[in-house]
């Protein structure tokens, strides 16, 4: 069913602020769940309301949280996330980077004991919007979804890599990917009636690869659980050993150095942990070449011949803004067991359904 971005992001703010969030809290996320939609990336889109709802009830999430600073230099910050949504820790964090990056040329920080992060794409843009390139590492403390290549037992979880690039007036580069065959947001689609998963990104218990989301969930409705572990299964890690060798280089980095720890089956809530390098080009590119060089590059890189004759070339980031444009026009399509658990949530956290048609209309 197509729902209209405004409609979808009204009633999930609705939604947020009936559950204890602050008006400015419940519209920030609902606009980065949405957008998630919009650059076509389901898994991180409004499918999480009733798990964030649930982690919000649980504890596993605080509303109206704001970053600490543990330790900080003119270059380097360690902050702590205090179990805060994602979307609001995320763009503090990331404005905190873009602000020393701007000063000095580059900037890290190490973000500890977040909520959920969306999608790290989100992150990118905004630094490429003040003009700056991101690097961004992540990990899930306290979620274990991924085997490692030549194993079969969940150790990591699915770890995403993004790189953003502005390009002046061209289009920017933003490469965001998880480390593992897909995101587990991509299985938790395919479990409720979205798109199936491509064959083999799973692998059971037993060692043989599947595209079933049981292996992973089990019997559990997964539009409803926190509880991923019921399968005995495990999502693949993307490009066998390459992938797996970055997933466990985010652990180390997201995890270990930020201070908010790796993955493991003993962690008490299930947060993220990101390491970001934001770099100012203005401060590297002192002949002013990086610009037409790099926009040079891109049409050499696109004018290679289609493998398939009505197909193109695209870089990283042409698919999202070519979603984007369809489904602002169009709206969003959502699966009737997606749309049924939103409205559930809604009706749990206290709207009625006249306040649900209001929010809707």
């Amino acid at each position: 069913m197509l729902i209209q971005v405004d409609l979808l992001r009204s009633l999930v703010a609705d939604i947020f602020a009936k559950a204890g969030c602050s008006p400015e809290e419940s519209e920030r996320i609902a606009r980065h769940l949405a957008s998630a939609n919009l650059t076509g990336h389901d898994s991180h889109g409004v499918i999480r309301v009733p798990r964030y709802v649930s982690w919000l009830e649980s504890g596993n999430l605080r509303a109206g949280q704001n970053l600490t600073i543990i330790s900080e230099t003119d270059l380097i910050t360690v902050v702590d996330g205090n179990r805060g949504f994602g979307q609001t820790i995320g763009e503090q964090a990331v404005q905190l980077g873009i602000n020393k990056a701007l000063r000095s040329g580059i900037s890290i920080v190490a973000l500890r004991q977040s909520g959920h992060l969306g999608r790290i794409g989100d992150w990118a843009e905004i630094a490429i919007e003040a003009g700056l390139i991101s690097i961004h590492f992540v990990n899930v403390a306290g979620s274990l979804l991924v085997a490692p290549f030549g194993g079969v037992s969940r150790r990591m979880s699915t770890n995403p890599v993004t790189i953003g690039v502005p390009l002046g007036d061209s289009e920017p580069l933003i490469l965001d990917f998880a480390t593992s065959s897909v995101a587990e947001g991509k299985v938790l689609v395919a479990a409720t009636g979205g798109k199936p998963l491509p064959p083999g990104s799973l692998i059971r218990g037993d060692g043989q690869p599947t595209d079933d989301p049981k292996a992973l969930y089990g019997e559990a409705d997964p539009a409803r659980t926190n509880d991923v572990r019921a399968g005995d299964g495990a999502i693949r890690a993307m490009g066998e050993h390459k992938g797996s060798g970055l997933a466990l280089m985010c652990e180390v980095l997201a995890g270990a150095l930020t201070g908010g720890g790796c993955a493991g089956p003993d962690k008490p809530y299930i947060l993220n942990g990101m390491l970001s390098i934001y770099i100012s080009p203005d401060h590297l590119d002192t002949d002013q070449v990086f610009l037409q060089e790099a926009q040079q590059y891109i049409a050499f890189f696109k004018t290679s011949k289609p493998a398939e004759p009505d197909g193109n070339v695209l870089v990283p980031g042409d698919m999202e803004r070519q979603r984007r444009l369809e489904r602002t026009a169009n709206g969003i399509e959502l699966s009737e067991d997606v749309w049924r658990a939103i409205l559930d949530t809604a009706r749990d956290v206290g709207l009625s359904n006249s306040d649900i048609l209001a929010s809707t209309q």
